[in-house]
């Protein structure tokens, strides 16, 4: 199935050059160049996935980010100045999956651009083999929290737990080896799925943000433990498998 990518940027040159790449390895790309047009945009077109650039010339990308959250999941891509560390981390808190710096490769975006879509759920059609009578069932089951790898949902306490593609890659991830304690980088060589250049601490942020989507408490915490100055674990001593 062709996949959709929105482009946001005030620049065309740059816009022009990105279309080129994505186009060239089979994606259907649409541009905007201000984030009102972006937002409508994600509206009428339904995208796979946004490529967001922060510094637009009407709405700030990080504002753009945020409305669409409180609208879609539709992956997005954050785009930042090299200088711009604060809008990484804010975009992330905010909901982006992931964030590139200019200058930036065009190969890296496209690179970045499948990882991210690999992470987001598919329609079972468009997955060969993936229909239920020809798998496992692959739920996770713990005591107050159940993780459904296959339909990507997750309970607490009964409850559903809205989570991002990523966090939700993050925190299956950890939960498949409870007690294991994973590096930053580790997780992102699991869940990211390329090689990553960029900060790590993008994983803190999003473990953050998973934290407070599950009712952990950081400082007391009963799903995702932090062990100082390597990563974190998914705590089986809290959270006891069943069976």
């Amino acid at each position: 199935m062709e996949r959709q990518v929105l482009v946001v940027d005030d620049e065309p040159q740059i816009r022009a050059v990105l279309r080129a790449y994505l186009e060239a390895d089979g994606f259907s790309v649409t541009e905007a160049g201000t984030g009102g047009d972006a937002l409508r945009l994600v509206r009428s077109e339904g995208p796979s996935l946004v490529l967001l650039d922060v510094r637009l010339p009407d709405v700030d990308g990080i504002e753009v980010l945020r409305t669409l959250r409180q609208e879609s999941q539709v992956p997005v891509i954050l785009v930042t100045a090299r200088s711009e560390e604060v809008d990484k981390l804010v975009g992330l808190g905010v909901g982006a999956d992931d964030y590139v710096t200019k200058p930036f490769s065009p190969r890296e975006i496209v690179a970045r651009a499948k990882a991210v879509l690999r992470r987001a759920p598919r329609d079972a059609a468009t997955t060969g083999d993936a229909s239920p009578s020809r798998r496992a069932v692959a739920v996770l089951a713990f005591e107050g929290l159940s993780i459904d790898e296959d339909r990507r949902e997750v309970h607490r306490r009964g409850v559903p737990v809205e989570l991002s593609a990523l966090e939700f890659d993050l925190l299956a991830a950890m939960a498949r080896s409870p007690g294991r304690v994973f590096s930053r980088g580790q997780l992102l060589e699991q869940v990211w799925g390329y090689d990553f250049f960029g900060d790590e601490r993008v994983v803190d942020v999003h473990v953050r943000n998973m934290r407070r989507a599950l009712g952990d408490d950081a400082a007391d915490p009963r799903v995702i433990g932090t062990v100082r100055g390597v990563g974190y674990r998914f705590l089986p001593d809290v959270l006891e498998g069943a069976s």
